[in-house]
């Protein structure tokens, strides 16, 4: 059996060609089942009301694992507006987000990078969930590494929305670290309403700051 250094060349055989790639400036992977645009998607439009280049975004919910300052052990992660239909944001890989000893759990890179690519619903001011991921993991990123994400909004097709992020370690232009496609999906209030649980609803809904209330479900990575 090839040790984890081993199989992680094997998968990555390029690994030093791989980490000269930006996916967030590059077309997304080929292949990947229900992430390729159809024929007929159109290319994102930056709503004429999305923040402005170099607008921080917030919070959209203190709760939120990703994004939440309430949340003690969350990402906290910071989102930036971008040009066109894209974003950027970091977090710093804290002790409680460790998998193996002195690494970043996976799950966790990953939620990093779901993270970014639901705050594009910002820009095209849409209420979409995650419909489907696909991460790869190219490299791992230590304790106190911070991550610098960018993801961006390639096409849409009705309801879908098609998007591809990257994360480096260090520095918006350093190792590449993660990188995944995913597809989103359109859908209205009622989807966070009907499943969500009703303490939190309740209290999302009775917040007296209306714009709080707003945002709590205008988004969900």
């Amino acid at each position: 059996m090839p040790r984890c250094a081993d199989a992680g060349r094997e998968r990555f055989p390029q690994e030093g060609r791989v980490c000269g790639v930006s996916s967030a400036t590059t077309p997304p992977s080929h292949g990947r089942q229900g992430l390729t645009p159809p024929p007929d998607a159109t290319a994102p439009v930056r709503h004429p009301d999305a923040p402005g280049p170099g607008e921080l975004l917030g919070a959209h919910y203190d709760q939120c694992f990703g994004c939440g300052q309430d949340q003690a052990h969350g990402l906290h992660l910071v989102t930036t507006a971008g040009e066109g239909v894209s974003v950027t944001a970091e977090f710093t890989v804290r002790p409680a987000h460790q998998g193996a000893p002195g690494l970043a759990h996976g799950g966790v890179l990953a939620t990093a990078l779901d993270e970014t690519l639901g705050s594009l619903g910002w820009l095209l001011r849409t209420i979409a969930v995650t419909g489907r991921l696909e991460t790869d993991f190219v490299r791992p990123v230590p304790v106190g590494a911070t991550l610098h994400l960018s993801a961006r909004c390639v096409a849409v097709a009705g309801r879908k929305i098609y998007s591809t992020a990257e994360g480096r370690i260090g520095a918006p232009d350093g190792p590449l670290a993660v990188r995944a496609d995913a597809l989103f999906v359109e859908v209205k209030m009622e989807h966070f309403t009907s499943n969500g649980r009703r303490e939190e609803i309740q209290a999302a809904l009775a917040d007296p700051d209306r714009v709080k209330v707003a945002r709590a479900f205008e988004v969900n990575p």
